[in-house]
């Protein structure tokens, strides 16, 4: 892979034809539980919208989530009907284009729905497993259209872990180059055990084998971290907002679970990333772990390292509009952070990457520019 313009977005977002699922799921086994696109209603207007097991999804906010992919990225419009969602979103030789167009060498890529929403909801294992590997085969093959694309696998969870752990095998043999997961399973599935419980040691062993970053989204764990009461007085557009803004809250309370678990020095060479969660919270919760690992003697207590010394060995995190925290980037780690331009949704500064990054890096020097911008990336995605 080339790197022509010197910018890797490490948090973009997919979006996938809407044939994905209907071409690679046996119809006579799944019939209409197969993810597709349907035509229902809303307000009395004519929309499409992604259906799955019988639930729609989207409804009133568009087919897909692609407003910086739009003719007019500053009017946030959502496309309702699949005819107005442009082949720049779901092609992916097409969405190339607008990665020269926004001079971006290459993009991570993060589900969209319906796979964002999970598979696990419907309750049916062989159903998830099903979408899960079509979802993933499709994905596989972007990253066959161009070395630029970096797929991440999505997995399983209603199945037995050594299901999982096959799936992710199966996935890293056809390119992808980590894992999406959720941030509490045990919240998500009911029955699921948490996170630190040794049921899911297998999957954390094979991605450190595999050499697969495990990713958590803002999308993937905000609500469970959350958990504070939608108004009913909000406009989409500003209840979005609370939902996005805030996000610093999840891998606030995640990370710190994840040290003093004993999950990182357990399996030390294991890659984490927070995507859209910006990196301002960073400075606060290592400086509070490593004030708490001190005060209570935790290395007695089996965390042997100081947190601080596990973040910056195995955690990464993404910027894209911040300036108030750049000049915290020595305390967080300038190995640690990468770019994201998390296209094509609202939050991107698409088409203008380019003059957000200038913004917020002006003063600071080259060498650390080309770390943040695009080395990071390279290394933790082996590129």
């Amino acid at each position: 892979m080339e790197i022509k313009y010197g910018l890797i977005s490490a948090d973009s977002h997919v979006v996938l034809d809407r044939d994905t699922w209907t071409s690679r799921m046996s119809v006579d086994k799944w019939g209409d539980r197969i993810p597709q696109v349907v035509e229902t209603t809303d307000r009395g207007k004519l929309v499409d919208a992604w259906r799955v097991d019988g639930k729609l999804f989207g409804v009133g906010r568009g087919v897909a989530n692609c407003p910086a992919a739009m003719e007019d990225p500053a009017a946030h419009y959502y496309p309702v009907r699949w005819d107005e969602v442009p082949r720049r979103a779901f092609d992916p030789l097409e969405r190339l284009e607008a990665l020269d167009y926004d001079g971006v060498d290459a993009e991570v890529l993060f589900a969209n729905d319906p796979a964002r929403s999970a598979f696990y909801q419907f309750g049916d294992a062989a159903f998830e497993l099903a979408c899960v590997r079509a979802y993933n085969d499709a994905l596989a093959a972007w990253r066959q259209a161009s070395d630029r694309y970096v797929p991440l696998a999505v997995i399983p969870y209603l199945s037995d872990v050594s299901v999982t752990v096959a799936e992710v095998q199966r996935a890293a043999q056809f390119g992808h180059r980590g894992i999406e997961i959720q941030a509490e399973p045990s919240a998500a599935v009911r029955g699921l055990p948490h996170f630190n419980d040794p049921h899911w040691y297998p999957l954390w062993d094979a991605c450190q084998e595999l050499e697969l970053p495990i990713h958590l989204h803002e999308s993937g764990g905000l609500a469970q971290a959350m958990n504070f009461p939608k108004w009913d007085g909000y406009d989409w557009p500003s209840f979005h907002t609370t939902m996005t803004v805030p996000t610093c809250s999840f891998p606030a309370q995640f990370f710190p679970n994840l040290i003093f678990s004993g999950i990182a020095d357990r399996f030390p060479r294991l890659k984490w990333v927070s995507a859209e969660t910006g990196i301002g919270w960073v400075p606060y919760v290592l400086e509070g772990c490593d004030y708490e690992w001190e005060r209570r003697h935790l290395w007695t207590e089996g965390v042997r390292t100081r947190p601080s010394d596990v973040f910056q060995r195995q955690i990464y995190v993404n910027f894209f509009f911040e300036l108030a925290n750049v000049p915290l980037r020595h305390r967080i780690g300038i190995d640690n952070i990468m770019w994201e331009s998390d296209y094509p949704h609202t939050a991107s500064n698409f088409p203008h990457s380019r003059q957000y990054v200038e913004r917020a890096l002006a003063t600071v020097p080259d060498d650390e520019r080309k770390k943040m911008l695009y080395e990071n990336a390279q290394r933790v995605y082996k590129l």
